[in-house]
């Protein structure tokens, strides 16, 4: 491979632990930085797999929970071939939510927690809901004992500004890291 590739740079937790805040922050610094960096949240709502996950995550719909788990995993498959292309591009892609959050969900299937209720608009989805949190906090622990992925942790009860400068150097390092090592496979 020619050239410097991007890195991918995911944000993952339970909901309204400040991932989509950071996400957004985070591209932007290193837009202003130089860097060429894009967003991306999973579920990504606008394909007609994504429609349908909206449609359930919005409690109008209901979809099996296997079945449900097979749709997460669709709608970043159905992104992948775009993901490759940019980050061969030397584009870093900042992803707000990926497979790991699928990991959590699924096996949890019902920050601080206390934390995370009082910020806006908790509870409007499915999955918005304390006890489920809880068990998806406790299956991201579990991923985070595994020393073979690369995870770093935020603790994301501190001020925006203070966690968005830890995000930001993290990034930068693993944007240098990845520079020029070649692209393995996207997890899913």
């Amino acid at each position: 491979m020619a050239g410097r590739r991007g890195a991918l740079i995911v944000l993952e937790g339970v909901d309204r632990a400040g991932k989509s805040t950071q996400s957004r922050k985070l591209v932007d610094a290193l837009c202003a930085e130089g860097h060429r960096a894009e967003l991306l949240r999973f579920p990504e709502r606008s394909t007609e797999i994504g429609k349908l996950l909206s449609s359930y995550l919005e409690k109008k719909s209901e979809v099996e929970d296997h079945s449900v788990h097979l749709l997460f995993s669709a709608n970043r498959w159905e992104h992948v071939p775009l993901m490759k292309e940019k980050l061969s591009q030397g584009i870093t892609l900042v992803v707000d939510r990926y497979a790991f959050s699928g990991v959590a969900f699924t096996s949890a299937k019902e920050l601080q927690l206390a934390e995370a209720a009082v910020r806006g608009e908790f509870g409007r989805e499915r999955y918005e809901s304390g006890p489920f949190q809880q068990r998806a906090l406790q299956r991201f622990q579990q991923l985070l004992a595994d020393p073979s992925l690369p995870w770093k942790t935020v603790n994301a009860s501190r001020s925006i500004e203070d966690v968005h400068r830890e995000i930001r150097a993290l990034s930068e390092d693993a944007i240098r890291a990845a520079a020029h090592r070649p692209l393995g496979q996207l997890w899913t």
